[in-house]
């Protein structure tokens, strides 16, 4: 292996391999040329020819004969530093990339806050349960669907979760997990006395609205268009829970995913029933992308369990 090192904007080679650093290195160690060799399951002359050549190489001695023994010259020592590290580094680049290719390794996901209360972690948890041979981390990043979707096209996540799809990006969006949208009002709202309810029926009230930057916006504007009419759009915001929240002290009425949180505050849940709609989530990936073994496991358990 020839090695290449950049100095003051110039490229100098060296002919030395990897094995005459482990070599100089073990006898660094030993200090004897028959125990390195014997520990190096190699023959003396070929561990001298070895050191020699290094030698010849970087123009300076490297060990000094005491006795029986060698010892390390001032420009062993220093060179030994250098070899130990570099060695270190190899090594631990090598171990790394042999854990990725074993399947293990990291898998960054970007999530939508609503999936991150129980879908996604369920999937995680799963997942390392299937593999507890296996030294697999997850890290979480939460965000609206545009945020999500920039970071994937920016390679910052491996996967993401997100409301809707993005062929547009050239992304390839799989459904794997429904939620169904319903309208919540204020407990003291005059609609709070129904059980179901038709979308027009919502008109006549302000209502608190996703904003332009979420992907629920168009889903919620679709439903509007096929009914014929616009809704009187008070507060706008990006996130599900602070819809929920809004709406619970008064600040108008919201079409919002369902959420267990919801039984947790003081809004009345109503079932919409026209018009109907389901909404999905979407496991969305770069397939242009590299995907680690790791990631491309994950993605297949998420497909075999899905039933979508």
């Amino acid at each position: 292996m020839v090695c290449c090192i950049l100095s003051a904007g110039k490229e100098r080679y060296y002919g030395m391999n990897l094995l005459h650093l482990r070599y100089f290195v073990e006898l660094a160690h030993t200090q004897h040329y028959t125990r390195a060799a014997e520990q190096l399951c190699i023959t003396q002359p070929s561990l001298s020819h070895a050191i020699a050549q290094m030698e010849g190489e970087l123009g300076v001695p490297l060990f000094e004969k005491r006795g029986r023994n060698v010892a390390l010259t001032h420009f062993g020592q220093q060179f030994l530093t250098c070899a130990q590290q570099t060695l270190a580094t190899l090594d631990d680049g090598v171990d790394a990339l042999r854990r990725v290719g074993r399947g293990e390794g990291v898998i960054r996901l970007g999530l939508l806050r609503t999936l991150g209360v129980d879908f996604v972690p369920g999937l995680a948890s799963r997942f390392l349960a299937a593999n507890p041979e296996k030294n697999i981390r997850f890290t979480f990043h939460t965000g609206v669907t545009s945020q999500l979707l920039e970071g994937l096209q920016a390679h910052r996540y491996d996967l993401v979760f997100s409301s809707r799809p993005a062929p547009e990006m050239g992304f390839t969006s799989i459904p794997v997990e429904q939620q169904d949208l319903v309208l919540i009002v204020p407990r003291n709202h005059p609609l709070a006395r129904l059980h179901t309810v038709d979308l027009a029926d919502t008109l006549p009230y302000p209502q608190v609205y996703f904003s332009k930057g979420s992907g629920l916006r168009d889903v919620i504007d679709g439903l509007f268009d096929q009914i014929g009419e616009r809704p009187h759009i008070a507060y706008e915001t990006e996130e599900d829970q602070v819809i929920a929240g809004l709406v619970a002290h008064g600040f108008g009425i919201a079409v919002v995913p369902y959420m267990e949180m919801l039984l947790r505050l003081e809004v009345k849940i109503l079932q919409i029933v026209r018009p109907v709609w389901e909404r999905n989530f979407y496991m969305v990936t770069d397939d242009r992308a590299f995907q680690s073994p790791v990631v491309r496991q994950f993605r297949q358990f998420i497909l075999d369990g899905t039933s979508l």
